[in-house]
């Protein structure tokens, strides 16, 4: 049975509405999910002409499902705007409302520019707190996966602070946040991926994991004894950490490019957006997977932006969109869909 999955095409100046129908066109996802599309008709009907004319293999666009939404006309390729911004906001909200009335247990979104929603006066720091806000959910987390196409090995990273300035990450992080965190990524291994007692790496967040005190006294005040803590707390669980941070990715590194025996933990705790995204880019960008742990629905979107720069030109690469709709469609089989 193919699942339902409910997919925005995100900011229509960039490479969205591409990649949705390039994936579309794939049979072993068309085979695997039944995708709902929200966006523009006749901005896909456009994106279609394009890729075929460059020779792109495409879906015929009556075999696709669309919910049809009002896209202003002055959208210009590679220029998001106001326009752009307002209209991917309107596929979102769309899709979560569809969503929440039980019609879809997933919804996978398309890339969108923060930017362009803010100069449409949508002030939000990314999808995922929008998602969350609808849902009536204050704890949720930022999660990366992707499968080493080397070892089939697979890279889970959970992110404890996301879309913040790097001089607040310190003032952010405190143990109750890493709590309920570690409680979310815990969960999510144990229920979502079937791995019983997980083995998990936290991240120290100063140089050396702060040296004792000599280079930041953060896990020395506080997050050692909180890890301690957490050990009490998860007895049946391998808890690493902190780990410094520059040493954290060399087994996941190993075992993304080829030593299949190495002892990588089954997830990554990382403690600010660039230190978790920063090795799950360089490794797997092309395939990596955003997806919101926490929410009543599943959520999944691919890891790469609008990439205005080329948006149009027929060269985006749709891997990571088929990626997130195959993670969605695996995860919604186990999860009902909400009422």
């Amino acid at each position: 049975m193919r699942s339902p999955l409910a997919l925005t095409i995100g900011d229509p100046a960039g490479i969205g509405p591409e990649v949705v129908l390039k994936a579309l066109a794939d049979p072993d996802i068309t085979r695997t999910c039944a995708a709902t599309v929200f966006g523009s008709r006749s901005l896909l009907s456009q994106t279609r002409d394009r890729l075929c004319q460059l020779g792109q293999p495409v879906p015929d666009l009556d075999t696709v499902n669309i919910v049809d939404i009002t896209t202003p006309g002055d959208i210009v390729l590679g220029e998001g705007n106001a326009a752009s911004g307002g209209a991917s906001f309107a596929y979102l909200q769309a899709a979560i409302a569809a969503t929440l009335k039980g019609e879809f247990g997933a919804i996978v979104t398309g890339p969108i520019a923060k930017s362009a929603w803010k100069a449409a006066g949508h002030h939000y720091p990314g999808q995922t707190e929008v998602l969350a806000n609808a849902a009536g959910v204050d704890r949720f987390g930022m999660l990366f996966v992707a499968r080493s196409p080397h070892t089939g090995w697979t890279l889970r990273t959970l992110l404890a602070t996301t879309h913040i300035p790097l001089s607040c990450v310190a003032e952010t992080l405190n143990p109750e946040l890493l709590s309920w965190k570690l409680e979310l990524f815990v969960n999510y291994l144990q229920q979502d991926c079937g791995i019983a007692k997980p083995k998990i790496a936290i991240a120290g967040l100063n140089p050396h994991s702060g040296e004792g005190g000599q280079l930041g006294t953060e896990e020395r005040d506080w997050i050692v004894p909180w890890l301690h803590g957490e050990r009490d707390r998860f007895r049946d669980l391998q808890i690493d950490g902190p780990v410094p941070p520059d040493t954290l990715w060399v087994k996941p590194g190993q075992a993304w490019f080829g030593n299949k025996a190495i002892e990588a933990a089954d997830g990554y705790l990382a403690l600010y957006h660039d230190q978790g995204l920063i090795p799950v880019k360089l490794m797997g960008f092309d395939r990596a997977v955003n997806t919101t742990i926490g929410l009543p629905f599943i959520r999944t979107s691919p890891d790469h932006g609008t990439a205005f720069d080329i948006a149009g030109k027929g060269v985006a690469d749709a891997t990571s969109m088929k990626a997130a709709l195959l993670l969605a469609a695996e995860a919604s089989r186990f999860a009902p869909i909400q009422n």
